[in-house]
């Protein structure tokens, strides 16, 4: 589990085939003492585990769904990525929780310069639209972000100094993929409320009687 607030950089320096899956060995651009191997680490949003681990560097294998559903698929040596150690349950959630597992990929439309922020709007497939609520939270590459506005299938952030700075967003330019992870909440509440329906029926609209049904109101 992770919280969205990337602690550093780092560097992907060889991709290896490995099966059908991959390996990736990723440089840090900052101390990783106290981790071990086994340990669970976000890459770009993506929880992967460190197989081989050095104080500034680690070995992870991607499975053949992590690579259809991210943007590993089409990693390259020397691409930059957000890193961020799992958290520990003493530990304060600055972001929000993330899971580490990828819902999809979107696409960055559009950058412009807002005030002091960059308002970032980024397309999404539908099924992972729904998800999106205004002022709800995003995962985006494993950053945590919060969503301003939607329209549709897009959906817009601002992305403060701070964070320009210190993670990819600030670096990657309109076109490029990144990797969504919705909100956990907003999916759970749905499957416990469309639990037993027919599940290649279109979802409906949470309703009073839904809501009831399922214990959340009186």
């Amino acid at each position: 589990m992770f919280t969205g607030i990337i602690e550093g950089l780092g560097v992907i320096a060889a991709v290896r085939a490995a099966g059908q899956g991959r390996r990736l060995s990723i440089q840090s651009d900052f101390d990783l003492s106290g981790s071990k191997i086994g340990d669970s680490l976000s890459v770009s949003g993506a929880c992967l585990t460190a197989v081989r681990l050095t104080a500034r560097s680690f070995e992870a294998d991607v499975s053949p769904e992590t690579l259809a559903k991210t943007t590993f698929g089409q990693a390259r040596a020397g691409d930059r990525v957000n890193l961020e150690r799992a958290m520990r349950l003493s530990d304060r959630i600055d972001g929000h929780l993330v899971s580490g597992h990828i819902d999809g990929t979107g696409v960055i439309e559009s950058r412009q310069a807002v005030g002091n922020v960059i308002v970032v709007t980024l397309r999404v497939p539908e099924a992972l639209a729904r998800y999106l609520i205004v002022k709800g939270s995003v995962a985006v590459d494993g950053v945590s972000l919060t969503v301003n506005a939607i329209e549709s299938t897009r959906f817009a952030v601002s992305i403060i100094p701070h964070t320009a700075a210190l993670t990819t967003i600030g670096l990657k330019n309109t076109g490029a993929p990144v990797n969504i992870e919705t909100d956990m909440i907003g999916r759970y509440v749905e499957r416990f409320l469309t639990a037993g329906r027919d599940a290649a029926a279109p979802p409906s609209g949470v309703t009073m009687e839904m809501l009831a049904k399922a214990g959340y109101i009186r």
